[in-house]
């Protein structure tokens, strides 16, 4: 009977000591036939968990594939230090990633989609956690293979990599900083028209103060529009970038 009590003791021990990540899975919310390779890719055994937190705004039914609107929130969580964005059904999965630095969290832009899917975001804090929201976006199809419009016209490439801006410092909008880089964003998906893409922005203040890095892919649509909220939302902002092609800006731009 002694012996019985000591082996329940260390058994109950040792269920006592199963560490957090070695918990079972959490259930996908989305119930996505490919959450289990979208972890092993994008998570690749790091610690995550599915927060209501993290909000991904999309329309339930996009009728442009090539550009569809999604908005990022997560300044509900603390401390954010990366925020990656993709998508489970796309051909190329990653879609963009993005590192606030005085600004918040949070990030608007449009995107392609190949097929109807689950559009996900996970947010990285400073504890090292990643937190997941997501929504799914149901569409007609075709976005990633199809030409853009800049593909057949010369115009882009007098004005590839021209930056516009605008900012609200007032109403609804008040903080919230747009801007717009003329670039065709090819996928490299369409035969005939190699990939040709941004592969990152840099977003400074006229003080010259980190708001934003990103590193895009070639699903965000074309003629990207970017869409954020700095503390103050007055004053210049500059912008640096590159392409897949070596293509390089660095400009000031006056909302």
């Amino acid at each position: 009977m002694r012996f019985a009590r000591w082996i329940a003791g260390i058994a109950a021990g040792l269920v006592l000591a199963v560490p957090a990540w070695a918990a079972p899975p959490a259930k996908d919310p989305l119930a996505s036939p490919r959450w289990g390779d979208m972890e092993k890719i994008f998570l690749a055994g790091e610690r995550y968990e599915f927060d209501e937190r993290v909000k991904v705004l999309a329309p339930a039914q996009s009728e442009n594939p090539m550009q569809v609107p999604i908005t990022v929130d997560a300044t509900a969580l603390p401390d954010v230090r990366e925020v990656m964005v993709f998508a489970d059904f796309n051909p190329i999965l990653e879609i963009l990633r993005f590192y606030p630095e005085s600004a918040s969290p949070y990030l608007g832009f449009r995107i392609k989609l190949q097929q109807s899917s689950p559009v996900r975001a996970a947010a990285r804090t400073g504890d090292g956690v990643w937190h997941l929201g997501g929504v799914i976006v149901n569409t007609v199809g075709g976005g990633c293979t199809a030409p853009s419009a800049g593909s057949a016209s010369t115009e882009w490439q007098k004005r590839l990599n021209e930056v516009s801006a605008r900012s609200w410092s007032e109403g609804p909008m008040s903080g919230r900083l747009r801007l717009r880089v003329i670039h065709p964003m090819d996928t490299g998906l369409v035969a005939g028209i190699p990939a040709f893409h941004l592969e990152s922005l840099v977003l400074k203040d006229e003080a010259g103060t980190p708001l934003m890095r990103l590193t895009l892919s070639q699903p965000v649509s074309e003629n990207p529009v970017f869409t954020l909220h700095r503390a103050r939302s007055a004053g210049n902002v500059e912008v640096s970038g590159r392409d897949n092609n070596g293509n390089t800006f660095d400009v000031r731009v006056a909302p």
